[in-house]
C-alpha cells in the first residue's frame, strides 16, 4: 500500500477550492444478478424548487442529504435512467447543481438527476466536504459507497427507475468517487464520467468491477489541482494510467482512435478505445489550456454536461444499448 505523503500548502489550498468552475451484442441479462434494493433508512424530503426536492437522512450516525430532480416530462414515464452528479472537494450539491445545469437535458431526455452531498472531513493537512476515495482523503472512515447504495434504494421506493441504467458523474473529487463506485458498486453502476477527476492509488489497487464498464474522462492540460500526469505524493494516478486500466479491463483494442479539434486558443484531443467487451468504450477529451474547471461550449468548445449525458446514456449495465 502506498501511504499518504506530505502535501504542500499550495496543493492543499487548491484542493479545498476545487468545487467547480464556472451496435454490438451484449451479455444476456441473466449474466449479472440484480441485487435486491434494501434500505431501512427513513428520510425526510422537502420541496427545493421546480421538480426538485432535498432529502435528508441519517446514514451510519451521520446526517446526510441529496437533491433530486425528477423531470416534469417524466411524470408518466416508467423506468427512467438515473444520473448521479457528484460535487468536488470542498463544494456542495447545490453548487454542483448550479454549474452543471442538467435540468434542461433531463427534461428533454427524461432522466432523473441526483446530487448527493458529501460529508465534512477534517484531515491532517486539509478539510472540507469530501468523498472518501483515499489519496488526500486518506484517514476518512465515511462509507460513501454504502451511502450512494442506500440513496439508490430510497429513490427506487418513490420513483420508477431503470435499475440497469444508473450512472455516476462528477467533478474533481466527484470524478474520483465515480471511479470508486465503478470499482466498488459495479453491480448497480452502468457507466461513469469524470470531469477533472482521476483515480486514487487506493481505488486502483483494490478495483474489482463485475462487468465491462464504459468510462469517459474530460481533463485539461493546465489542471494543477488534479494533474493530468498525476501526483504520486498524494496517490493521484496519471490519467493515462486510468485509461490503460479501463481499456485493458474492458478488453478494448490497445490502440485508440484519435480525433483532434483545433480552435484559435486551444485544441481538443478526443481519444477513444474501441471494440471493447459488450461494445462499451473508454473515451478521453483532453483540452489544452484548460485548468481545473467544468468546460462549456462558449469557452472550451464542448459542454461537459452534454458530453457526460451523451456518453453514459448509450449504455446500460449489460453494455451498449442496441
Amino acid at each position: 500500500m502506498i501511504f499518504l505523503k506530505k502535501i504542500s500548502f499550495l496543493l492543499i489550498f487548491t484542493l479545498v477550492s476545487c468545487g467547480g468552475g464556472g451496435g454490438g451484442s451484449s451479455d444476456s441479462p441473466t449474466s449479472i444478478p440484480n441485487p435486491p434494493i434494501s434500505t431501512g433508512i427513513i428520510e425526510s424530503c422537502v420541496q427545493y424548487g421546480a421538480n426538485t426536492k432535498k432529502c435528508t437522512l441519517t446514514h451510519k450516525t451521520l446526517e446526510r442529504s441529496y437533491i433530486i430532480y425528477v423531470p416534469e416530462s417524466g411524470a408518466s414515464e416508467i423506468n427512467m435512467p438515473v444520473l448521479f452528479a457528484l460535487h468536488g472537494y470542498g463544494s456542495t450539491a447545490e453548487n454542483h447543481k448550479n454549474y452543471t445545469y442538467y435540468g434542461p437535458l433531463a427534461e428533454t431526455n427524461k432522466f432523473i438527476v441526483v446530487y448527493p452531498q458529501g460529508s465534512y472531513f477534517q484531515g491532517t493537512f486539509t478539510s472540507g466536504n469530501h468523498w472518501n476515495v483515499g489519496s488526500w482523503t486518506a484517514g476518512s472512515t465515511v462509507d460513501d459507497v454504502d451511502f450512494i447504495d442506500e440513496v439508490i434504494g430510497l429513490i427506487n421506493k418513490k420513483e420508477s427507475i431503470d435499475q440497469n441504467r444508473i450512472y455516476s458523474s462528477g467533478m474533481s473529487n466527484g470524478g474520483f468517487m465515480s471511479y470508486h463506485l465503478a470499482c466498488n458498486l459495479s453491480s448497480k453502476i452502468a457507466a461513469i464520467a469524470s470531469v477533472t477527476g482521476s483515480m486514487s492509488a487506493e481505488t486502483l489497487e483494490d478495483c474489482s468491477p463485475s462487468h465491462p464498464t464504459p468510462v469517459l474522462q474530460i481533463h485539461g492540460t493546465l489542471d494543477t489541482t488534479v494533474k493530468f500526469d498525476g501526483d504520486p505524493s498524494i496517490n493521484m494516478e496519471p490519467i493515462n494510467n486510468v485509461l490503460d486500466y479501463w481499456s485493458t479491463y474492458n478488453s478494448c483494442d490497445p490502440t485508440p482512435t484519435l480525433r483532434v479539434i483545433d480552435y484559435p486558443e486551444f485544441s481538443i484531443d478526443n481519444k477513444k478505445y474501441n471494440n471493447c467487451l459488450n461494445n462499451v468504450s473508454v473515451e478521453l477529451y483532453k483540452i489544452s489550456n484548460m485548468a481545473h474547471t467544468w468546460p462549456y461550449k462558449n469557452n472550451y468548445g464542448i459542454s461537459a454536461t452534454e458530453e457526460v449525458w451523451n456518453f453514459v446514456s448509450q449504455f446500460d449495465i449489460y453494455g451498449k444499448i442496441n
